[in-house]
């Protein structure tokens, strides 16, 4: 038996339980390479090793910092054009793998930088990276997964997103106690951390199966049968693996490779077949990302310290709080995976989106003008918890999977997963929020 073949050993229970776990491991380095620049930036070492500030860590050039910060998501834009491409052409898993290399080097020149020029190319590597795992892992754990537990077990994949975030922050709190914080190990080890689960996905990713989808579509049919028979037989009858099987090759057979150029036609309204009205659900899918950006939490993610070091806290305060504004969104992301299948992501998505509604307007009344610190933290502390359950990543990543039929799904991810991220990784990001 080979290396790639182990998971034939594995029994059912035991296959789906490592298809989920090294997806956890994607989407948590996902989640820490989003949260772990906001540690970095509180750093005084940092500020001056990349030449954006004064040695007391004040940043006194914000162009530049948020320069440094939103390339990353340049390359993650290409990251997950060029890992869907990958991804129909050699395999969810081989997709994978090539991300999780690009992560690794990536991780480990942003822990070795020498100067800002240094840091800009290891944050586009990186997040050449983290676009390819970004994108494909929703649709091996949505492929692998059936109907009617897909929207909960999208759901526990991306609570690892949050865990990924509120492990950054937790280790920016624990090493600015090392002398109180003027140290090198505060910033680079929050870099070099990030290679973990990048080095865990390079050794054994290559372990796991592909989709049955993916076998079906290169032609692998025997190879889709037995993956989704092993699968599901733990809990399906053989007639509805077998009627789930056909369904796949029928829908395999009218499947053409994604690439950037369909995924233009599909959102200019000239993709899939007459009637589809795939260009509206596309577009549909697109802005239900963006505006789940607009609502602030990246800013939140990225830079929480900055925010609340405005707000007037110490360090030591900030980084506390940072870490416990993002520990709540698990809690939510936990809520929204209990009941998506239960009342559906429509409604998930309007109860979050007013439960944030009143909370802006809670704390729009509730905060004087005359200190607007309070602000600040108030919405940090107040938007964290109502709205997760409605406007969490698991939701809206399962929302655009039910308005596309299986063609287009991997190409919306294409871009879907990283192009709305721009509302707090704009380089005037930090200033703005003073």
């Amino acid at each position: 038996m080979g290396y790639t073949t182990i998971w034939r050993s594995l029994s059912p229970r035991q296959l789906n339980f490592a298809i989920q776990l090294f997806s956890l491991i994607c989407i948590f380095f996902e989640g820490y390479d989003q949260g772990v620049m906001g540690g970095v930036n509180a750093a005084p070492y940092y500020v001056t090793e990349v030449g954006i500030g004064e040695p007391d860590g004040t940043v006194t050039d914000t162009t530049h910092q948020g320069g440094i910060v939103s390339i990353y998501y340049l390359g993650c834009i290409f990251g997950c054009f060029a890992g869907g491409w990958l991804a129909d052409r050699i395999g969810r898993i081989n997709g994978l793998f090539i991300g999780s290399i690009f992560a690794a080097v990536g991780g480990a020149l942003q822990a070795a930088i020498q100067s800002s020029d240094f840091m800009l190319v290891a944050r586009v590597i990186t997040g050449i990276g983290t676009g390819a795992l970004t994108g494909i892992t929703p649709v091996l754990v949505s492929e692998t997964s059936s109907a009617q537990h897909r929207g909960g077990f999208l759901g526990y994949v991306f609570i690892a997103n949050y865990l990924g975030i509120s492990v950054a922050y937790w280790l920016s709190f624990g090493l600015a106690f090392i002398n109180n914080g003027y140290s090198d190990i505060r910033w680079r080890f929050l870099l070099a951390f990030q290679c973990v689960p990048a080095i865990l996905l390079v050794l054994f990713i290559k372990m796991l199966p592909d989709s049955p989808r993916y076998y079906a579509s290169v032609g692998r049919n025997e190879e889709a049968r037995d993956l989704l028979t092993r699968i599901r037989e733990h809990k399906a009858t053989p007639e509805e693996i077998e009627r789930e099987y056909l369904e796949i090759v029928a829908m395999a057979q009218d499947s053409q490779p994604s690439s950037p150029i369909q995924f233009g036609k599909i959102l200019v309204g000239r993709g899939g077949r007459p009637g589809a009205n795939l260009g509206r659900r596309a577009w549909l899918c697109v802005w239900l990302q963006i505006m789940g950006s607009w609502t602030g939490i990246t800013a939140v993610t990225a830079y929480s310290p900055v925010l609340l070091s405005q707000a007037g806290y110490s360090d030591l305060t900030q980084n506390g709080l940072a870490g416990g504004l993002n520990t709540i969104g698990i809690i939510g992301t936990i809520i929204s995976a209990q009941i998506v299948d239960r009342i559906g992501r429509r409604m998930c998505l309007m109860l979050g989106a007013l439960s944030l509604f009143i909370v802006e307007v809670v704390v729009s009344f509730t905060y004087p003008i005359s200190r607007p610190s309070l602000t600040v933290v108030g919405r940090l502390r107040l938007r964290s918890l109502p709205a997760k359950p409605g406007q969490s990543l698991a939701v809206r990543a399962r929302r655009r999977r039910n308005a596309l039929p299986l063609q287009p799904r991997l190409r919306l991810d294409l871009g879907n997963s990283r192009l709305p991220h721009t509302d707090g990784d704009l380089p005037l990001g930090p200033a703005r929020a003073g």
